[in-house]
């Protein structure tokens, strides 16, 4: 097992000087045309890569069209671009891992054209990463894109070498100086930002960076140099996050965060380099067990910062090695349950299809790797009854499922939303977090806050005396108290000072009668305009009887003396992503405080 002890014995070897050769090529994989990929991996699957594949079979290898990269800066719009930028790269992951597993050269032609046709575009990266409207030829960025298109290209290299090479020798060249060009030479000699985040550009960059140096680069000391390098970018990742192992970014950026840093751990490991995480190797294991503590049942996951679904998001293509490599029996099970559920033994080729912006040719061949293993674990749905995150201050109890956050609103990928909560009642959404629709030029701006979904007037929070939630570090929450079943919060640091605020302690608590009760103990220091308690939901709330919001065959229950509803279908703020996520309607419930008394107690449940 890939243990703490195993992490002590490979750093001590990073310091008595072991060194990676830049002559030795890592040996990952069975080579193209081995037994392996006939005899290992189950005839369905690979029937399953073959069929996704040959959808792709003689179809043409478009450019990126000049005008639709422009519309990010001239439109604010970068949905059109990746559309076609991401369908590209998925067309080649298709025919790569096809012609790996089938091994008979039917897609070796496209796959030729498909690399020309790759290395011929000016930029690997989205316009929204780039500083003018179009890219130019020398000018080299590197990216989250650009290095994860290097990886892609890097890893076909890596498999079809030989295949490459009967075509044109000239095709791997030119694929070394392209990747040498556009990433390793430029990584190396830059000190970029992210070297430093303790944000999802960090490994994420890293990881693909690192497949790029083990596969092609040529000058040692330029690769000694990368690894050290990148050695030192996880470093300052990991120190950045918290002891708890929780991640700020919320679990849709988890795979692109921890799970990239495990990815940059694993390939160092197995390509018997060093490993650097020794010294933080239980804060690998809890920033690992993060994803399957934010785990709420029926598929479903929190989905707090900026998420483009709250389905389950494990991709079991990393997942699993995790798991195996740290010895996590949980999320091994996890893996073992997601693939159940989504028949990888048969619709293998969909999971790799949604496995990242494009499918993720790397990990899918690494998952490949330990097949046996995977399908000998035995599947379980991991269902916590208890988890709280100190550092993140984020606690989930269940049934129903509850989970409510606080934090600050500093945080990478931050929403407005300090003390909010979420309801799940019978495993599906109730009271709800929307998410983020469409990624626009406002979405990592300074106008971010100008978007609905970001503001605290569309989370399960107050309106306090008129005001919302301000956005930075320094609006944040102070924990009161936890115990099992129950947090209570001051979010009153998350308001701005104008909004006259002496304390607003929240509580949540889930009774063992299996209802959730809330309190509001608040004081104002005077009163300024209406305070209302603002609730998102997807089900229509229908206004039966006073004092009782009915949610389908659940109910939000409050003293009416104390407050008046109000219902509200936010259908015309929903954008495609989020209409694909909710439906055509989210609606949302607002309670104002009918009392104008500075000092208040409300109590209301949901059951």
């Amino acid at each position: 097992m890939f243990n703490v002890l195993l992490l002590s014995m490979l750093w001590v070897a990073m310091l008595l000087g072991v060194t990676p050769s830049a002559a030795q090529a890592p040996k990952l994989l069975p080579a193209y045309g081995d037994t392996f990929w006939r005899d290992s991996i189950p005839e369905s699957m690979r029937q399953s890569y073959i069929a996704f594949g040959e959808r792709y079979l003689g179809k043409p290898w478009h450019s990126l069209p000049a005008s639709v990269f422009a519309e990010f800066k001239k439109t604010g719009n970068r949905t059109r671009y990746e559309a076609l930028m991401f369908e590209k790269r998925r067309q080649l992951a298709a025919i790569v891992l096809a012609e790996a597993v089938e091994g008979h050269h039917r897609f070796t032609s496209d796959i030729i054209d498909g690399l020309q046709s790759t290395l011929e575009e000016t930029w690997w990266g989205l316009p929204a990463h780039y500083k003018t409207e179009l890219p130019q030829a020398n000018d080299q960025n590197v990216d989250l894109f650009n290095a994860e298109t290097a990886s892609l290209m890097a890893w076909t290299r890596y498999l079809l070498a030989d295949e490459i090479s009967r075509f044109s020798p000239l095709l791997v060249k030119r694929i070394d100086s392209e990747i040498s060009r556009r990433i390793l030479q430029p990584a190396v000699k830059t000190n970029y930002w992210w070297k430093k985040a303790g944000m999802n550009w960090n490994p994420w960059i890293c990881s693909n960076w690192l497949t790029c140096v083990l596969f092609c680069e040529h000058d040692d000391a330029r690769r000694q140099e990368a690894i050290r390098q990148i050695e030192q970018a996880a470093e300052a990742f990991m120190a950045a996050y918290p002891a708890d192992g929780g991640c700020d970014e919320g679990p849709h950026y988890w795979d692109r965060a921890a799970a990239s840093l495990f990815e940059t751990q694993y390939l160092l490991h197995n390509a018997s380099l060093t490993s650097y995480l020794s010294p933080l190797a239980s804060k690998l294991l809890a920033m690992e067990s993060y994803i399957y503590k934010m785990y709420i049942g029926n598929g479903y996951a929190v989905n707090f910062a900026d998420a483009h679904g709250n389905r389950a998001m494990l991709n079991i293509n990393i997942g699993y090695p995790f798991g195996l490599l740290t010895g996590d029996k949980t999320m091994c099970q996890y893996a073992a349950w997601v693939g159940q559920q989504e028949d990888v033994l048969h619709q293998a080729a969909r999971l790799y299809d949604k496995s990242g912006n494009w499918p993720a040719l790397g990990r899918e061949l690494i998952f490949l790797r330990h097949i046996q293993a995977f399908l000998r674990e035995s599947p379980r749905e991991p269902r916590l009854n208890e988890v709280w995150l100190p550092d993140l201050q984020i606690m989930t109890t269940r049934e129903p499922f509850v989970a409510m956050k606080g934090g600050h609103n500093g945080e990478s990928h931050n929403h407005n939303d300090v003390g909010s909560f979420i309801v799940y009642a019978n495993g599906e959404p109730l009271l709800i977090d929307p998410g983020v629709g469409e990624y626009t030029s406002k979405t990592f701006s300074n106008n971010r806050y100008d978007i609905w979904t970001m503001q605290s007037d569309y989370h399960n929070l107050p309106r306090i005396n008129g005001y919302s939630q301000r956005d930075g570090k320094q609006y944040a929450s102070r924990v009161v108290s936890h115990q099992p079943r129950q947090l209570t919060l001051d979010i009153s640091g998350a308001y701005p000072a104008e909004a006259r605020i002496d304390h607003w302690l929240r509580t949540v608590r889930l009774t063992k009668r299996q209802k959730i009760e809330v309190t509001e103990d608040m004081a104002l220091k005077s009163r300024l305009a209406a305070t209302q308690l603002m609730f998102i939901t997807p089900t229509q709330p229908q206004l039966t009887e006073p004092g009782i919001v009915m949610l389908g065959s659940h109910s939000l229950r409050y003293d009416p003396s104390q407050l008046s509803p109000q219902v509200e279908d936010l259908a015309s703020l929903l954008d495609p992503v989020l209409q694909q996520l909710w439906g055509q309607h989210l609606y949302r419930i607002v309670l104002t405080l009918r009392s104008d008394k500075l000092r208040q107690r409300i109590r209301y449940t949901i059951q």
